[in-house]
């Protein structure tokens, strides 16, 4: 039918190709599209027989739709070809333009490869351009134009309707055909990986909104305090979100928590621990304020969250109230270092002060080391710890060549002089406290006269000394303060005070019981331990006890 003089023909095919063309697009899937494609070869190019084969992923090509034959159809559908055999065939035979024409004369060959194909025997040709049922005609879809880019898949056609083999205007309707095919099956997959994208991101919205909504219910209906704070920039920590526990903890509604960071609710004597926790992964235990200037105990645990994966970061906190632990720590503690009895600090808690006091050099042997060196100045020494071209410390035993050492902010203990004479010099007293007469009292009374004795020794003793003074019970009938800054003649008043304040009455069930006290006065000085400092104070405690004796038995005589 087809005649080059003939135009009406090919307006009428081109016609038909615009009709298949257009119904190309408005298949909704991949499937439609690629079965559209073949019927297209069929109602519009005038073939009794064609097939779409589509490259998969791993290269090779899969019958994806069949039209024009049932048998055809259910012989080749769904089938595989390698994608070698298929470059063999696209590589045999006549080009025509794009296409690819291998007569019945060569095809003989591709009999018994793994291509599916549907053929039948037919007699010879009667004329030069008559179809002979043996012919192969293959047109390549590519996903660019003349033959360039991605191979897609190749229409295969069989049987035209007028017996002939397409001449030029059916040639290049053919690949026409064939590129629009390409770029309907284009269009076909990227909606369907747009769909895909779509249900994906939904699916993902769906996910991080349950994940949100877990999130919030398990922040907001938590058992413990949870609070979401800034991470960097000039808002660092500041409280974004607290949820109701810890509104109740610290006695503060959640709008108000908004106004402040943890920085400016922690206890003034936390703020280091709070500063020294690292954001991720930190711990601490620290006070926090409540609303009525009151501090509870809590255990903070921090953890950074991301808003988004570029977005910006913050600080999830979790507070867990410690109040009670904390309480039961601290009366542990209390009850390790102070007496049970009188509730004063024990003989270690006295020990750990006096020890904490004290370090192993001697008060005056640094500060008259440099005194000595700072002679003559040295150049290279401006500021005169070089004396003649030698260390400061030269000539001074134990410290020959040695450089100076930094200041180390330890303040130095130095005893006053011994002698009736106060030179005005300050130190750490230490009055060690015997009672006399209480053994007789516990023998006579009992023991729980004797406590009663000693808790109210205890009292008084405590009512008649300084703020930040210790009070401390050694054991026994022994007590031990310590008070700093004193004189010689301070720490003599000072033991005069205790003692007058010890010797009245003790009434205890009823009755009135009196005891009396010696105390020694010994003095803190670095370069002793603490059981010297106590071990002198003790001697001169029971020096002063025999000579009150002596003069008691002279008086009495």
């Amino acid at each position: 039918m087809e005649t080059e003089s003939e135009p009406y023909v090919r307006l009428a095919t081109l016609r038909q190709l615009h009709q298949v063309v257009a119904e190309l697009n408005t298949a909704r899937s991949l499937a439609d599209t690629l079965q559209t494609v073949a019927d297209g070869a069929i109602n519009g190019l005038g073939y009794e027989l064609a097939a779409v084969n589509l490259v998969r992923p791993d290269g090779d090509l899969v019958v994806a739709a069949v039209a024009g034959s049932a048998g055809a159809e259910a012989l080749m559908a769904g089938r595989v070809g390698s994608r070698s055999s298929w470059e063999r065939r696209l590589s045999m035979g006549e080009r025509w333009g794009d296409l690819c024409f291998i007569p019945h004369t060569e095809g003989w060959v591709l009999d018994d490869d793994d291509v599916p194909q549907w053929h039948t025997a037919g007699p010879a040709p009667r004329f030069p351009d008559e179809w002979h049922p043996m012919d192969r005609l293959f047109a390549p879809m590519y996903t660019a134009a003349n033959g360039s880019g991605e191979l897609l898949g190749v229409i295969s056609v069989d049987r035209p309707r007028n017996g002939r083999r397409p001449g030029a205007w059916g040639q290049e309707a053919l690949q026409m055909y064939a590129f629009q095919s390409a770029i309907a099956i284009s269009n076909a997959r990227l909606r369907a990986n747009m769909q895909r994208a779509l249900v994906r991101l939904e699916r993902e919205q769906q996910a991080l909104r349950a994940s949100e909504e877990s999130f919030r219910q398990a922040f907001e209906y938590a058992p413990s305090g949870m609070a979401v704070a800034e991470m960097g920039g000039d808002q660092h920590g500041r409280l974004l979100r607290t949820n109701d526990a810890l509104c109740r903890l610290l006695g503060r509604p959640a709008s108000g928590m908004r106004r402040y960071s943890f920085s400016d609710l922690v206890h003034p004597e936390d703020i280091g621990t709070l500063l020294r926790t690292s954001a991720e992964g930190g711990r601490a235990e620290l006070r926090l304020a409540r609303r009525d200037g009151t501090y509870v105990w809590v255990s903070l645990r921090n953890s950074v969250v991301a808003d988004t994966a570029d977005g910006p970061r913050f600080l999830l906190t979790h507070v867990e109230d410690i109040e009670e632990r904390k309480r039961h720590e601290l009366q542990l503690a209390h009850r390790a270092s102070h007496d049970s009895l009188t509730g004063l600090p024990n003989s270690a808690e006295l020990r750990a002060r006096l020890g904490a006091r004290l370090c192993s050099r001697p008060a005056g042997s640094m500060a008259d080391a440099y005194a000595s060196a700072a002679g003559a100045g040295d150049p290279r020494d401006p500021h005169g710890f070089r004396a003649n071209g030698r260390e400061p410390f030269d000539g001074i035993d134990g410290f020959e060549g040695k450089a100076p050492v930094p200041f180390d902010h330890h303040v130095h203990l130095v005893a006053p002089p011994d002698g009736p004479a106060d030179d005005g010099s300050k130190g750490l007293a230490v009055l060690f406290c015997d009672l006399d007469g209480f053994k007789s009292i516990n023998d006579r009374f009992g023991h729980n006269t004797g406590d009663a004795v000693l808790i109210e020794v205890a009292r008084r003793l405590t009512s008649g000394v300084r703020d930040g003074d210790t009070v401390a019970r050694l054991g026994g009938d022994e007590f031990v303060v310590l008070a700093d800054g004193l004189g010689t003649a301070d720490a003599q008043d000072l033991a005069v005070r205790l003692r007058n304040a010890i010797i009245p009455p003790i009434r205890v069930e009823g009755r009135a019981v009196r005891v009396g006290a010696s105390f020694g006065i010994g003095w803190a000085s670095c370069g002793m331990s603490a059981e010297e400092v106590l071990e002198s104070a003790d001697q001169r405690m029971y020096v002063e006890k025999r000579s009150r004796s002596k003069a008691n038995r002279r008086a009495a005589g």
